[in-house]
């Protein structure tokens, strides 16, 4: 009983942490990252269809993204879709290929980016301690239904103390490696 407990707030904290990362992908850096399109949609005969349905993302350089769209009907949307969307970026066309050079970031837009990525790590800590307090109040319900004894419920809580601290240092580690590749230049 106590071990389901334990695997799951690690299979959640797990999650939590992977989600963190995958928003992170998301912020864009100077460097070009195919990643870095993954949210955005476009409309395809009537429905919002992610992008890397309909195109091969791949970065052709450190500054710029290639993006080959598969069905040539498609490229004013893809163009459209990229150019509104909040990055930023525009698109050169030649044939069915498309050019997507990055701009460099400012200082200013890296520092607000920075604030973004340590809000998103915040976001993460908070769900990592929320997952620790939902698995000490199934200990205590066990506690409370005589089903565990306190020694285990006390090394139990111990146990998903240490794994709340792993977890949020996984947290630290991947903000401060997204600093770090904000602040280059």
């Amino acid at each position: 009983m106590i071990n389901e407990i334990k695997n799951d707030a690690k299979e959640r904290m797990q999650k939590s942490v992977d989600a963190l990362k995958s928003q992170m992908s998301k912020i864009r850096t100077g460097r070009a990252h195919p990643s870095l399109l993954d949210g955005i949609q476009v409309e395809y005969y009537g429905s919002a269809t992610p992008l890397k349905q309909l195109a091969n993302v791949v970065a052709e350089d450190s500054r710029t993204l290639a993006l080959t769209v598969f069905d040539r009907t498609m490229i004013q949307a893809v163009e459209k879709a990229i150019m509104s969307s909040d990055l930023g970026l525009n698109p050169a066309t030649a044939g069915t290929t498309m050019r997507i050079p990055l701009p460099p970031l400012t200082e200013e837009r890296r520092r607000d980016l920075t604030k973004v990525v340590r809000a998103e790590a915040e976001n993460a800590r908070v769900a990592v301690r929320n997952i620790r307090r939902d698995a000490n109040a199934d200990l205590k319900a066990l506690l409370k239904d005589k089903e565990i004894s306190e020694d285990d419920d006390r090394r139990a809580q111990d146990d998903i103390q240490k794994l709340t601290d792993a977890f949020v240092k996984l947290v630290d580690e991947a903000l401060a490696a997204k600093e770090k590749e904000l602040m280059e230049i």
